[in-house]
């Protein structure tokens, strides 16, 4: 298949939209550039349409997909019975990083659900999706476009280096602003249950839900075989092929384990890079967890040109955003920590 490679300047915008939803409305699939990360887009109306994401993954069928949407009306044709704590989050949150499992309609096409009666909905905050969804007439699936199980792609580069000949088509971009995916919060259980954690974070959330549950599976890998609401918890993620670990200690401990081994890596914080002398990647500073979730994926990505047997991850705290990037590195390690 020829990848088409579709420019946003301001002087191919308007054919790029077009040409996108067109491709859309025919049963192709564009990977398209979200405020989290870039989405592979398909009509979440039409089965076919979602099988081909399905294949050019390489992604388990019985991993939802999240909706994306650019208008309430649509929130209402695909969705159900919604709570009023759910109108007010997507008030308060809507364009932006966050994801709601609600009850599903029989508008949406069941392999979106994985077979359950749910559906998980977002509308992105970035410009290019919301004209393409919009154009197209579509609420467009949208898992991200990468590989499955390898880290999610912030930049059109990326999904270039996983999915081309792949896909019909992928839209040039700016770099994703925020660098994780968004936060998922069901509200088909009472309490609602975050069940992934993002750039909306359970802070933020328990200002209108202060019942809000943090479901087991965001620190630690769910049961085999448990049916799951939302992507990204199941499965192994976001993995490089070199073996990682994830670390929690200080700055001097986290130092001493990895200069004391052979063939190693580390992804550490900035601050910290002048104590380590095996190879190092940084991915931000440990005060500012948003240029942590800016650079995550991009750092796992890197990681297998250092040529090493294992790679050391500096845990970040688990608070706020930090929250969210821990649950990453914990599914990219395989859930392998170091407690020092």
């Amino acid at each position: 298949m020829n990848t088409q490679k579709l420019k946003t300047e301001a002087s191919a915008y308007r054919e790029t939209v077009e040409k996108s939803a067109a491709i859309l409305k025919n049963g192709g699939i564009v990977a398209i550039p979200t405020e989290t990360v870039y989405g592979l887009a398909a009509s979440a109306l039409d089965d076919n349409a979602i099988k081909k994401v399905f294949t050019a993954k390489g992604r388990p069928q019985d991993n939802p997909l999240i909706v994306h949407i650019s208008s309430m009306d649509t929130l209402f044709e695909i969705a159900q019975n919604i709570p009023e704590k759910a109108l007010l989050c997507a008030e308060k949150f809507w364009p932006g990083p966050l994801t709601m499992v609600l009850e599903r309609t029989d508008k949406t096409a069941k392999s979106v659900s994985a077979g359950l009666n749910t559906v998980a909905v977002r509308m992105p905050d970035n410009s290019v999706a919301l004209d393409v969804i919009t154009v197209s007439g579509l609420p467009l699936a949208a898992p991200s476009a990468n590989t499955s199980g390898s880290p999610s792609p912030t930049k059109a580069e990326h999904v270039e280096a996983d999915l081309d000949g792949k896909i019909d088509a992928i839209i040039f971009s700016e770099e994703c602003a925020i660098g994780v995916e968004s936060t998922v919060v069901s509200f088909c259980c009472n309490p609602p249950r975050l069940l992934r954690p993002g750039a909306v974070t359970a802070e933020q959330l328990r200002e209108i839900l202060p019942d809000l549950v943090i479901d087991s599976a965001v620190l630690a890998e769910p049961e085999k075989d448990a049916r799951v609401e939302s992507p990204g918890v199941k499965y192994k993620h976001y993995a490089p092929k070199t073996e990682a670990f994830l670390v929690e200690g200080n700055s001097a401990d986290f130092a001493g384990l990895v200069n004391s081994k052979p063939d190693s890596a580390a992804i550490c914080f900035a601050e910290e890079a002048d104590g380590i002398t095996v190879p190092k990647l940084c991915y931000g500073t440990s005060e500012n967890e948003f240029t942590l979730a800016h650079e995550v994926f991009s750092v796992l990505r890197r990681v297998d040109d250092l040529g090493v047997k294992q790679v050391y991850i500096h845990a970040p705290s688990k608070n706020g955003v930090g929250l969210a990037v821990y649950n990453r590195l914990l599914r990219a390690a395989a859930f392998r920590v170091i407690t020092l």
